[in-house]
């Protein structure tokens, strides 16, 4: 049995390892397009503000490690193209030379690469790239070009494009390296998977460390400054009210969102689905002979949704768990996502599970969505944090939808939000939250969690209607 891996991401080198505990006698060949098997993309924030010391700390296993388990890394090699019938994939050699890779079963985890939007200086025959100090960031390649840019040119300021996850992120790694940032959102708030009340947190806490936040405002064009003016690259853009808005600054960060790279998959057939991603069945099998897909390349299954499209890291490496599996004849299921993720912004941290409002009332639900406000711990024990609860449960059967979490990088944001994310995970009831046996002590938390009471209070408001 030779099973091939195109992407040596999460998805690929999950699926490579699952496929080597169940059988060490499987050939086992991952395909990477660069030389960075493994590597955490969500550290990069921490490696490019200086918090990770060296890039090479990102790799979750070192080459050695990986070859040790048995795979053999075709590093630098591009995937060309594949012949399904043939069951043979097209490969190019880091000399230029070309080929063929015959395999047993196919799996690809091409990922996903940064949208590029419609941003004058972005897509012109004159486009400006990371020379000039503009970067999109996605790859180790983008991080070594981003490094070289704080290293070689220092800036003192910088524009960031886009107030998602990334975003934000990398406003508090080039604030602790000591530029002065703006940060740019076409959106009313930034973070804005969240709901507006917890975004505002977010934006006190980044103004509260010097970025500007200019939300509501949609980037026309990035340009060179001219000579003899403050910063290199000037950003033209345009606020809600129409009125034009320009910052000048050292270096420019596009980080706006991705797209599946599903060019490879598609020209050999696949059947593409939500958002032009790989359709695949919850064992990730396309419906291509032998072949499968996993990560951010493909559809999401959402225990709630249905079928969306949601790449995610922790996503990616079960998905590719369950490909490696079933490429060696098993047939384990993907349980299915929920949406859960957490980022830290500074000293504080903001959380989400399951759906929002908007989200639930388009799936079908009749959501109901209350506010509340807890403490991490008892407040008579130094040190306590209040923490925003926002519980959304469905009004008719009292079913827990989903729950956002705003609060102290101290006060266990990650790991609140995990407890939600099982109770929905469960089917369970927003009123048999306050029944779960947590545990308790006045250092670290209180006799009813901060996610009970919130739950409580959502219960007590849904009585009431």
């Amino acid at each position: 049995m030779h099973v091939v891996m195109i992407g040596g991401s999460d998805t690929g080198i999950s699926a490579a390892l699952r496929a080597r505990e169940l059988d060490p006698g499987a050939d086992v060949t991952v395909v990477v397009a660069d030389a960075y098997p493994n590597f955490s993309i969500c550290g990069i924030p921490y490696y490019l503000s200086g918090e990770v010391s060296h890039w090479q700390n990102l790799a979750h296993r070192s080459i050695a490690d990986l070859e040790a388990a048995g795979m053999w890394l075709r590093l630098d090699t591009t995937a060309r193209r594949i012949d399904v019938p043939g069951r043979k994939l097209l490969i190019t050699s880091p000399h230029g030379t070309e080929e063929l890779l015959a395999y047993d079963k196919l799996i690809v985890g091409t990922g996903a690469v940064p949208v590029r939007p419609p941003i004058g200086g972005l897509a012109d025959p004159d486009v400006l790239g990371a020379a000039d100090g503009v970067h999109l960031l996605h790859s180790m390649g983008d991080t070594f070009a981003v490094m070289r840019t704080l290293e070689t040119a220092a800036p003192a300021s910088a524009v960031i494009v886009g107030g998602g996850y990334i975003g934000l992120e990398m406003a508090d790694a080039l604030t602790i390296r000591g530029l002065q940032v703006t940060q740019m959102e076409q959106l009313p708030e930034v973070l804005p998977t969240v709901d507006p009340p917890l975004g505002a947190h977010v934006q006190n806490e980044l103004a509260d460390h010097g970025v500007e936040v200019l939300t509501g405002t949609t980037v026309q064009a990035i340009t060179r400054a001219a000579a003899g003016q403050a910063g290199r690259l000037q950003v033209q853009a345009t606020a809600a009210d129409g009125t034009a808005v320009t910052r000048r600054a050292d270096m420019v960060l596009v980080v706006v969102g991705v797209r599946p790279e599903t060019t490879l998959a598609a020209e050999a057939g696949a059947t593409l689905g939500v958002r032009g991603a790989i359709a695949v069945d919850t064992g990730m099998r396309t419906n291509l002979p032998d072949v499968f897909a996993a990560g951010d390349c493909v559809i999401t299954h959402h225990r709630l949704l249905g079928q969306t499209y949601l790449p995610l890291g922790t996503t990616a490496h079960k998905q590719g768990r369950v490909a490696g599996e079933n490429a060696l004849g098993g047939n384990r299921v993907f349980a299915g996502s929920l949406g859960t993720q957490v980022v830290k912004i500074f000293d504080q941290a903001a959380a989400r599970t399951g759906l929002r409002d908007h989200e639930a009332q388009a799936a079908g639900f009749d959501p109901v969505t209350v506010g509340f406000e807890a403490d991490d711990h008892k407040a008579y024990y130094p040190g306590s944090h209040r923490i925003a609860v926002r519980v959304t449960g469905d009004r008719a059967t009292g079913q827990l939808l989903g729950m956002q979490l705003f609060g102290h990088k101290h006060a266990e944001i990650a790991k609140r939000i995990d407890i939600a994310a099982t109770a929905i995970f469960h089917h369970m009831t927003v009123d048999a939250l306050s029944d779960l046996d947590l545990s308790y002590t006045p250092p670290l938390g209180s006799p009813w969690e901060a996610v009970q009471m919130g739950a409580q209070a959502w219960v007590r408001a849904n009585q009431r209607h």
